[in-house]
């Protein structure tokens, strides 16, 4: 027999379901499959709230009055003897409204000769109850918009309480495990995740508008690539195979840019066996796209230029006013088209106050040893490349808060980006990449992208040579992408993009937990 929650004990979810088994037993179906034609609150609101026709009680309660009909969820009610004033919300608001006990009729018709409808209401509707009204707009003597209900359906039968309205959700693990309760209780949260709604919408959008088409690649994957992560891994029972959940959209994306689609784009889930913290989950949202013929500069004109427009489309301007909670301060950050655009060595001169091109290996492991917390042995026998993007990383991504473009990276950060064409910078082995930071935060990633399968194949054997030595980040080697891109890949810049920070970015969000609905939860 299964173990009873132990909600079933508590004295409010008994007390609910005694009063749905009378519901039942009234006649009245707590649960009904429609309630048509209904309104949004703030549509209501925003159509009648300063109308100069809309008259008081006593023309709202006029059989000849016009009627409306809404849903949502009861969350104050208050009996004042013949009137009840109530509040009910729906996803875009809150309106008053008033149950008159001559007026009001509930679907099923519960009264009796011993308890009227009134009375009926009061006994078995109870905060967190969803219900559907029909009825008359008036104003109070006060000025509020109030609904006059004339008809009132139970759609939804609520067994457990809301959160206490005025402790509210402290415990910020229960928000984001129990996120239906925060969405209740929290406007901001709900409008938060309803602005995530739009900024999805508004991408597809600019990015059709550019000329993509949007795709779908696989997420269950024979070979992993596209990124220096530890995968996830399960097992497909059919073929007797492990598969790995994949930890970059890239690999699958490049095969149809060889197969003749020129601007592609996918949003999806991508999953990383890897830390927890304000800026990453192990499942979170990537948004990647490719364009044939065009190179990294150009993909860095149409990312700023897609921040600019999302922010102009989504708050009417370009100037981003960010609370950081924990400083307890606010920056304005600006995401206007150009940003500032500095190469990895600049930055760390600039931020850091170190030339790196006059430090030989073992002096900048040295300052790592010296300026960072890092354990010696991810520096000890890293190459050049890795220690100079290991001194941006620690030194320098922290300050860069306004829009920042980071070009110019050493090729042993990636093995699918296209060396430099400056000649200098292609022999101190340089890649045409570039990082967008905002608030300290990586907010995408692009590059030229690599298209020369020999170049292709020496990097991921390279790849392939550190993975065998023990690093479980490096890339595996991929037979399959190399076959498809002999095959000709034309020149192409492709950007990821983080949907979920892109979503903290323009709601001001602390944490990526903030933003997720159900992010990481992990039972003890």
């Amino acid at each position: 027999m299964a173990e009873i929650p132990p909600y079933h004990t508590h004295e409010e979810f008994q007390n609910r379901s005694r009063k749905l088994r009378e519901i039942r037993t009234a006649g009245v179906d707590p649960y009904p499959p429609h309630f048509p034609s209904t309104r949004a609150v703030q549509e209501l609101i925003l159509q009648y709230e300063k109308r100069n026709d809309i008259g008081h009680f006593e023309e709202a309660a006029a059989p000849e009055a016009p009627l409306v009909r809404i849903m949502g969820r009861l969350v104050l009610f208050r009996s004042m003897g013949k009137n009840a004033f109530a509040h009910l919300q729906d996803a875009t608001g809150r309106i008053q409204i008033l149950i008159n006990r001559d007026l009001i009729r509930v679907t099923g018709d519960p009264s009796t000769e011993t308890m009227s409808t009134h009375k009926w209401i009061e006994k078995n509707i109870d905060l967190g109850d969803w219900i559907g009204v029909e009825g008359s707009l008036f104003q109070t003597q006060k000025g509020e918009l109030t609904l006059l209900v004339k008809q009132l359906t139970l759609l939804a039968k609520a067994l457990l309480p809301l959160p206490d309205k005025h402790s509210g959700l402290a415990d910020k693990g229960i928000r984001y495990k129990k996120r239906w309760l925060d969405l209740i209780v929290d406007p901001e949260s709900l409008q938060r995740f309803r602005l995530r709604s739009r900024i999805l919408t508004i991408l597809r959008s600019l990015f059709q508008e550019a000329l993509f088409e949007e795709v779908e690649t696989p997420i269950l994957q024979t070979i992993y690539g596209g990124a220096a992560a530890r995968p996830f891994t399960t097992h497909l029972q059919a073929h007797h195979q492990d598969m790995f959940l994949r930890i970059a959209l890239e690999i699958s994306l490049k095969k149809l840019l060889v197969g003749g689609m020129p601007r592609i784009f996918e949003i999806g889930k991508v999953f990383r066996n890897e830390g927890i913290d304000k800026t990453h989950n192990p499942e979170f949202t990537m948004l990647e796209a490719y364009a044939a013929g065009w190179d990294y500069k150009d993909m860095m004109m149409f990312v700023e230029t897609l921040f600019e427009k999302l922010a102009l489309e989504l708050l009417g301007t370009t100037k981003l006013r960010i609370t950081l909670e924990q400083e307890g301060t606010s920056e304005v950050i600006d995401v206007k088209a150009p940003w500032r655009c500095l190469s990895m060595k600049e930055g760390i001169q600039i931020y850091a106050g170190h030339d790196v091109d006059l430090l030989h290996d073992q002096a900048l492991r040295a300052l790592l040893e010296k300026k960072t917390h890092l354990p010696p042995e991810r520096y000890a026998k890293a190459p050049r490349g890795l220690l100079i993007a290991m001194l941006f990383e620690e030194l320098v991504e922290p300050h860069l808060i306004q829009p920042h473009h980071i070009i110019d990276h050493p090729i042993e950060t990636t093995p699918l980006c296209k060396p430099h064409r400056d000649p200098k910078l292609r022999q101190e082995g340089m890649v045409e990449r570039f990082e967008s930071f905002i608030l300290g935060r990586e907010m995408c990633n692009a590059y030229t992208e690599l298209n020369d399968p020999e170049l292709q194949r020496a990097l991921l054997e390279e790849q392939a040579s550190q993975r065998e030595a023990g690093d479980v980040e490096a890339s595996p080697m991929d037979e399959e992408f190399l076959e498809a891109i002999c095959q000709g890949m034309p020149p192409a810049a492709g950007v990821g993009i983080g949907i979920d920070r892109l979503v903290m970015l323009y709601t001001s969000a602390e944490s990526i937990r903030d933003v997720l609905f159900f992010p990481l939860s992990v039972s003890h």
